[in-house]
């Protein structure tokens, strides 16, 4: 039992957070009730590489120990943005107003930088350049041009968490995506088995641009499937720039894709640890003949199957670690494998160790409510608060999200 406080949705942007100085402190504000046992702060944090100089944290006036950068992460998804988790002691906190100040000891911005949510009018959090002297919440961010709230939140043991909200579908008459469904390949479209059209719509996707992750380019793009196609096919996006678009842009576009051709479907989020990079965007789409949520990869246009019969997470999760046999490729498999992606990352892909933790993004509503997408999803450790994790993982480092969903939930058939 315990409840999550935090006024941000994790829709951090990768090249936009806040640089930590000598003077340049950050303070978040969060309304806490009382307590009578030490809670936990956790913050999206970036250290920069080589950086030997500590975040300060104050609480309430109260100092608590100096937080030690880790080490750079080798990785093309998390860009050293973490997860740090740090004890608060009872006696720490009040009840109502709670202020966190972070500052480092360095001259420059080159030592420790929070993560930023833009888009707030009147954020809880706010940026000082006089050490802490005077403050503002507008004119954020390391370029100043910013206001928005730090991804700082604390975890409570009085309370509980809100239920995890139900799952969300497309406006079946959107006009973008009736729009959608004249140009997905006909077999999608007009006859077939669910699990026909599936493959069929697995393979255009997994068929459809080259994989590009965030070492790759800088300008990620929206979760949109027209301009995901257009973006990733002519590799050119915003002001004409190299775009991002990686497994991320394939779960999101196979999903629009099944709606779009009546099948409901919804993405299924996966990391081996909240703060690695073995993570991995797929789809689940739901199969009236087999009364399942059935697993779909579109970045490798892949499935897995046993006895001719599609197989949903829960299942393959019990194969493991002799999955591979059950595996099945479609034809953009080969297209991703011989063009695309090297074979360091599909040995890593090939073990499954990525699907030790499981969530849901709830809404798939992309098109209808395309200001709940968030920016840049895979290209830092993953923070957004639409994504429901399995109620294990409460207790499993994912403390840091408000939402967990029993099996039942995970296995809830479409509304």
């Amino acid at each position: 039992m315990s409840k999550l406080f935090y006024t941000e949705d994790g829709l951090a942007i990768q090249t936009q957070g806040e640089e930590l100085t000598r003077y340049r402190h950050a303070r978040k504000d969060l309304e806490l009730p009382a307590t009578l046992f030490s809670a936990r702060l956790f913050f999206s944090a970036y250290a920069h590489p080589g950086s030997e100089s500590p975040l300060h944290i104050l609480v309430n006036g109260h100092t608590l120990p100096p937080v030690q950068p880790r080490l750079p992460v080798q990785s093309s998804l998390l860009q050293n943005f973490y997860w740090y988790e740090v004890e608060l002691p009872a006696a720490y906190l009040a009840v109502g107003r709670n202020t966190f100040e972070f500052w480092s000891n360095s001259q420059a911005m080159n030592s420790w930088g929070l993560a930023l949510e833009p888009g707030h009018a009147e954020p809880a959090s706010f940026l000082s350049n006089d050490s802490g002297r005077t403050w503002r919440n507008h004119h954020m961010g390391h370029l100043n041009i910013l206001r928005g709230e730090y991804l700082v939140r604390v975890r409570v043991e009085e309370g509980n968490d809100l239920e995890p909200p139900v799952w969300t579908s497309e406006d079946p008459l959107n006009e973008s995506l009736v729009s959608i469904r004249t140009r997905l390949p006909q077999g999608a479209v007009v006859s077939g088995t669910t699990l026909e059209r599936v493959r069929i719509l697995a393979t255009w996707i997994a068929s459809a641009w080259e994989y590009r992750a965030s070492v790759q380019a800088a300008q990620y793009a929206p979760w949109d499937m027209e301009t995901i196609l257009s973006w990733g096919k002519s590799k050119s996006g915003h002001c004409g720039r190299l775009p991002v678009v990686m497994c991320v842009h394939y779960g999101v576009a196979f999903v629009t894709a099944c709606q779009a051709a009546g099948l409901q479907a919804r993405a299924a989020v996966f990391t081996e640890n909240i703060n690695n990079g073995n993570g991995h965007f797929c789809a689940e789409v739901w199969m009236p003949e087999y009364g399942k949520w059935v697993f779909v990869d579109p970045n490798f246009d892949i499935m897995l199957f046993r006895d001719s019969v599609p197989l949903s997470i829960p299942e393959i999760r019990a194969l493991m670690p002799e999955h591979g046999s059950f595996i099945r490729y479609g034809p953009g498999y080969e297209y991703q494998r011989s063009n695309h992606i090297m074979e360091g990352a599909l040995a890593v892909y090939a073990n499954f160790s990525w699907m030790t933790h499981r969530s849901l993004w709830w809404r798939a509503d992309f098109l209808s409510n395309p200001q709940f997408s968030p920016p840049s999803h895979g290209a830092l450790a993953y923070c957004e608060t639409g994504l429901v994790w399995e109620e294990k993982d409460l207790y499993a480092g994912f403390a840091m999200f408000p939402c967990f969903g029993s099996d039942a939930y995970f296995s809830m058939p479409p509304r």
